[in-house]
């Protein structure tokens, strides 16, 4: 298998959907790691999510510690066979722990800050599992404990499930009864395509009848994903080194001390790769139990609570970039991350982030922003991979490595294409090409055509670029 596995195998099947159900459950059994791929471009009518959960906080019998567990679940699979009720309950087991990754030592609060994240679950063919969860106390007198309500959802699509949950958690401060007719009418919804929106009708006691509408933003390869929180901690220059070490397939972690934070980040981080995808361990916010996986000798983007540094700090760790994200500063590096990328493309991308940053006021406006010099860089760099791609009679393609980079007239570029070339990153993205015999229709190849019309327009000046 590509990249390195981390978690237990998760094979889900669609079933028809029971009555919410209510249980306490008995304590849960740790989860090992997952492994995230790229994000699926969907093109709309799925539905929207498999399961809404409540996890709670249960103190541990004749000790102080407390353990989550799923206290709430819509809907109930029923009538399963052996094998889909074996698979269902180890992924019910592993979601409690990436809800309540702090560790198991809590109090009760009289205040809690509000918090949504989402984490990952994916199975050896690829598949995925979104968890988007939204962390609150609830409501109620005295002192008491948070709990999370999740959804889990194969779509990866952060900003529209936020919504979600702000409805769900309106609903849940009158009664948990009121939550089953709107996720009903979302389950019975079709996902909607990029641009489109999805009204649901739903009816709120002593409110009526309300509207609720859904949009999915259009340009599907950044609805994952907010670039606000990632620009609020890094200068442009950091969040470029942690560009140059992704793209190598280097070891990253992120250090934050809330959720919202670190789960926002290293999705940002990650999706600075489009077109490619991190195909290795890819944990947005490690639970205490899971806190190895920074020894680990693979590549490696993952998330840890503050709480943990001196942890993480005391573990042996190599050629590792370790970012602070409330001081903005690299506890570890490398030291080369500055020479990774070609000098004259990477003064491109700071000049393009640099430009009229403060006049957006969408988070739309500032992800297009953020993500389109990156881009470029790869329609600069390996924009041309689809002209190196020699077909067979029957359609299959053999990307030829050695023209691909000795087309690039440019001496850095081709040293840093060198490189490249040899990572997952690409490697994953060439299979792909081979197998299909046009370029996917995507964004990326509507950027690469248009750079190639805009090289056309340009007058040859017959001269090599250093």
């Amino acid at each position: 298998m590509e990249g390195q596995v981390v978690g237990r195998v998760f094979r889900l099947f669609r079933r028809r959907a029971g009555p919410p159900q209510d249980n306490s459950g008995e304590a849960l059994k740790e989860p090992e790691r997952t492994q995230e791929h790229s994000l699926p471009n969907f093109a709309g009518g799925q539905h929207f999510f498999e399961y809404l959960l409540v996890v709670s906080l249960k103190k541990k019998r004749s000790q102080d510690d407390y353990e989550p567990i799923i206290t709430y679940q819509f809907p109930k699979r029923e009538n399963l066979l052996r094998g889909q009720q074996e698979e269902e309950e180890r992924l019910l087991k592993a979601i409690p722990l990436f809800c309540f990754p702090d560790g198991n030592e809590w109090a009760s609060l009289t205040e809690y800050p509000r918090e949504t994240f989402s984490f990952v679950l994916t199975n050896v063919d690829g598949s995925r599992k979104f968890g988007y969860c939204r962390r609150l106390l609830p409501a109620g007198p005295g002192p008491r404990l948070p709990k999370v309500y999740c959804i889990i959802s194969c779509i990866g699509c952060f900003g529209l499930f936020s919504k979600i949950l702000d409805e769900v958690e309106k609903r849940h401060q009158i009664s948990m009864a009121v939550i089953y007719p709107f996720m009903q009418g979302l389950r019975e919804a079709a996902f909607p395509a990029p641009g489109k929106t999805v009204t649901l009708k739903s009816f709120i006691p002593d409110s009526g009848t309300e509207f609720i509408s859904l949009t999915r933003p259009l340009d599907s390869h950044l609805e994952h994903v907010d670039f606000s929180s990632l620009l609020h901690c890094l200068s442009f220059e950091q969040i470029l080194q942690i560009f140059a070490s992704a793209v190598l397939e280097r070891k990253i972690i992120f250090l934050a001390e809330g959720l919202s934070t670190l789960s926002q980040c290293i999705h940002a981080a990650a999706a600075l790769l489009y077109p490619f995808s991190w195909a290795h361990t890819y944990i947005p916010v490690v639970p205490e139990s899971l806190l190895a996986t920074v020894c680990c000798p693979t590549p490696f983007m993952v998330g840890v609570q503050m709480r943990f540094q001196q942890e993480v700090m005391d573990s042996p760790m190599e050629e590792v970039l370790l970012v602070n994200l409330c001081e903005g500063t690299f506890l570890m590096s490398v030291g080369d991350e500055k020479d990774i990328l070609p000098p004259k493309l990477q003064d491109g991308i700071l000049d393009s982030l640099g430009q009229g940053i403060n006049e957006f006021k969408t988070a739309e406006q500032i992800n297009e922003h953020v993500s389109g010099p990156f881009v470029q860089f790869f329609v600069k760099t390996v924009g041309h991979y689809a002209s190196y791609i020699k077909r067979e009679a029957n359609g299959q393609g053999h990307f030829q490595e050695r023209p691909f980079c000795k087309a690039l007239t440019s001496k850095t570029n081709r040293r840093f294409v060198k490189k490249f070339v040899k990572t997952q990153l690409f490697s994953l993205f060439i299979q792909e090409a081979e197998k299909s015999k046009n370029p996917p229709a995507g964004y990326f190849q509507q950027k690469i055509l248009e750079y190639e019309e805009q090289k056309k327009q340009k007058k040859p000046r017959g001269k090599t670029v250093k």
